[in-house]
């Protein structure tokens, strides 16, 4: 990458503890070209900045703006539920998008609203399609059902109360199953906490880990549940990392309508970046 682009003014954002590198490319001075391997420098933990993915923000010629996101892998992300709500929040302070906003991702166009005083927001979710139900697999000699959406990215949803270093190990197996080849699937694991809210793991392809949290997962987790009587709309779901997202949707026929997305997004620090960022 050009070292001349440097010093890079950058946010880091967490959405319920899913946390984002947020860069204003509307000058589109870090070409297409570059971000897959910016992205992946800058997410290494321990040597960079650190975190789970990178949104660049771009100008659009139809809606408030276009957002580029890749995983921490540099691999692109076709959604991200918790990365939308800290790119809307971003280019709210930014006044780059009003409080109610449209924006473009590989996806789809998105909707988003600041709420209050602009922590949390609320997302209007890519309509869900490809819902079906799947063989039964074997994990540890114990089989259990799988349910199939794809909420913006692919997910499979699986009713287990499993640790987390199992839920590692079984999500791995269920990402790279010849199911799902060649493109994979995220997998998500959801169990019934104490207070009656839904508990859910996610395994996310591009990370390869289990994440503190995942909004496409959430959506996807809180639908499956509503559907199999497990959960209420709105849903309340509490993520690996403890936060609590809201979800909701109305179902019409075969289809999923309304769907949003409500959690937190918080501004961690901004920063401006060095080219030892790429070391």
């Amino acid at each position: 990458m050009n070292s001349s682009l440097f010093p890079i003014h950058a946010t880091k954002m967490s959405g319920a503890g899913n946390d984002f590198i947020i860069i204003d490319n509307r000058d589109r001075l870090i070409t297409a070209d570059e971000q897959p391997s910016l992205a992946a420098a800058l997410c290494r933990r321990c040597v960079s900045v650190g975190a789970d993915g990178l949104i660049l923000i771009e100008p659009s010629p139809t809606v408030d703006f276009r957002w580029q996101f890749y995983n921490s892998d540099g691999s692109v992300a076709e959604m991200c539920g918790n990365g939308a709500r800290c790119a809307a929040r971003f280019a709210h302070d930014h006044e780059i998008a009003p409080a109610v906003m449209k924006f473009e991702t590989v996806a789809g166009i998105i909707t988003a609203e600041i709420l209050g005083a602009g922590e949390q927001v609320r997302v209007g979710m890519t309509q869900p399609f490809g819902y079906r139900e799947l063989p039964p697999i074997s994990l540890e000699g114990e089989e259990y059902p799988m349910t199939f959406i794809n909420t913006g990215v692919p997910h499979v949803v699986l009713f287990a109360d499993t640790d987390q270093n199992s839920a590692k190990n079984w999500g791995k197996e269920i990402r790279f199953h010849q199911l799902f080849e060649p493109a994979g699937t995220n997998v998500n694991f959801v169990s019934r906490g104490t207070d009656g809210v839904l508990m859910v793991k996610t395994y996310e392809r591009g990370v390869e880990e289990i994440t503190r949290a995942c909004g496409t997962g959430v959506v996807a987790a809180g639908i499956i549940a509503s559907l199999k009587g497990e959960a209420d709309i709105p849903a309340r779901i509490r993520t690996s990392g403890g936060e609590e997202l809201v979800v909701s949707f109305i179902k019409r026929g075969d289809s999923f309508d309304e769907v949003t997305l409500q959690g937190p997004a918080r501004i961690i620090y901004s920063a401006e970046l060095t080219s030892e960022a790429l070391l």
